[in-house]
């Protein structure tokens, strides 16, 4: 009996001398392998294989990088695992830095990084070059941007003869809000909906009526999964995608969201196909649809009917929630601030008057108002975080080395409260686009969706 005691002390004194000898070695590996490179940027200390992954709210992020910004200093390092990308992370804060790397660097940080949950979202597509706009990199990123940039401006974005349909969708948009007759509402549908028909006048060529129960579900769906992909699930997704892909949640409801988007979109190229005339083009589609027959030989670039659905997704998606959320904004504003809403009105009511709608060429005369406009855009901070990148080769950015495939994030919140550049930066307070002369002035520190070389800039429609 004693023997067998004996015997079984020993094998349990093995095992656990083998668990924790396998816990230090694999400890001592992820150390070395994840060795802060020479003059890495610092960054808070990080717990082996998770790293800093828990550490953050991804509802707060933007407001703990703050602090990390306060702590480290405008340029800092994290380290979040994901399964198709090394673990580094640099941070940028502040006009200054963030330009350095995405502008005076620019082409060392184009390439954008693979994440698992993005890859999947693209259904694993076998077509070459079909990523889209935002998630292609290299060859077919060059021509999907050359070609969206010239349709869109072709189509008027940022010209005048976009103004119709805009002033088109904010008439309806004006009726529907009147057809409440003063009882509350929420206007939130209401605007998504008029901001949508524009994109959709530019994308599918037709716009839809507010009543169109297919249409609603559809705006829906996408504010639905948009709001999922920024929550604690779609982190854990891309941090172990081979798991998440086998077990429930709500993470799984990304992917059947943009299915029954995409869905959508192809029902309408599948119509375009039927009446498409090469010799006159209508939309986004039909342009993308002649591309398509002109570059038959050269495929790497990414002209296919797959790939046209996830271009015109991401156009559809980029007009729609940043415009959308920003009259949100502008609304929320002008109800909190009743002083400067009247200011508006009577510049509105000088200008404008009550016989016509306003249009592109009252922009100079209505120097408040364009301010206002713009103070909106920085205050409301829609989009906080810039698009990851990946570095393309070593670079020196802010006096430290950052190695090639490393992720570079820069935090647009950074630079639209940065108080080097704004008078009150927490204070709404449109006399930050104002003069001495109460004339209207740009600001280079006013960066309301990107920075550097992107399709989301284009779309300053509001």
């Amino acid at each position: 009996m004693s023997k067998l005691l004996h015997y079984s002390v020993l094998e349990w004194l093995d095992i656990k001398t083998f668990l924790i000898f396998l816990c230090v070695f694999l400890v001592l590996a992820d150390l070395l392998k994840n060795k802060t490179p020479k003059n890495f940027p610092p960054g808070p200390w990080s717990w082996p294989f998770i790293g800093n992954m828990f550490q953050f709210d991804p509802a707060k992020i933007h407001l703990q990088f703050e602090e990390c910004e306060k702590k480290y200093g405008k340029i800092f390092s994290l380290r979040i695992p994901s399964a198709n990308q090394g673990p580094k992370w640099v941070i940028l804060s502040g006009y200054e830095m963030v330009k350095e790397a995405l502008v005076h660097n620019g082409d060392s940080f184009v390439d954008r990084p693979s994440i698992p949950l993005f890859e999947d979202i693209y259904f694993g597509s076998q077509a070459m070059g079909s990523k889209g706009v935002v998630m292609s990199n290299g060859y077919p990123w060059k021509q999907q941007r050359r070609f969206a940039l010239s349709t869109l401006r072709n189509f008027g974005v940022g010209k005048k003869s976009l103004e119709p349909s805009i002033q088109i969708e904010a008439q309806c948009l004006n009726e529907a809000i009147q057809s409440e007759q003063g009882k509350p509402f929420s206007p939130q549908i209401l605007m998504n909906n008029a901001v949508s028909n524009v994109i959709c006048c530019l994308v599918f060529g037709d716009r839809f009526e507010y009543s169109d129960d297919q249409f609603q579900t559809l705006l829906k769906t996408m504010n639905e999964i948009i709001y999922l992909e920024g929550g604690f699930w779609a982190g854990m997704y891309n941090m172990m995608p081979w798991v998440m892909r086998r077990v429930p949640g709500p993470h799984r409801r990304i992917f059947t969201g943009w299915k029954e988007v995409i869905s959508f979109i192809n029902i309408r190229i599948q119509e375009h196909m039927k009446d498409n005339d090469p010799s006159s083009p209508r939309d986004f589609i039909d342009c993308f649809l002649n591309e398509i027959e002109k570059c038959e030989d050269d495929t790497r670039a990414g002209f296919n009917l797959e790939n046209l659905s996830f271009c015109t997704l991401d156009l559809f998606v980029a007009g729609t929630e940043t415009t959308s959320t920003t009259l949100h904004w502008g609304l929320l504003f002008m109800i909190n601030y009743p002083e400067i809403q009247a200011k508006v009105q009577a510049e509105i009511d000088a200008v404008v008057r009550s016989s016509r709608q306003p249009s592109m060429e009252d922009r100079n005369r209505m120097p408040y108002t364009d301010a206002v406009i713009h103070e909106t855009q920085r205050m409301g901070n829609i989009i906080p975080l810039n698009v990851s990148r990946m570095a393309t080769k070593d670079t020196e950015v802010g006096g430290y080395t950052i190695p090639k495939n490393t992720i570079v994030l820069g935090t647009l919140q950074s630079i639209l409260f940065d108080e080097s550049e704004w008078e009150t930066p927490h204070t709404f307070n449109p006399g930050h686009f104002l003069d001495q002369e109460g004339k209207f002035r740009k600001r280079d520190a006013f960066l309301p969706f990107s920075l550097g070389n992107t399709v989301l800039r284009l779309f300053h429609i509001s």
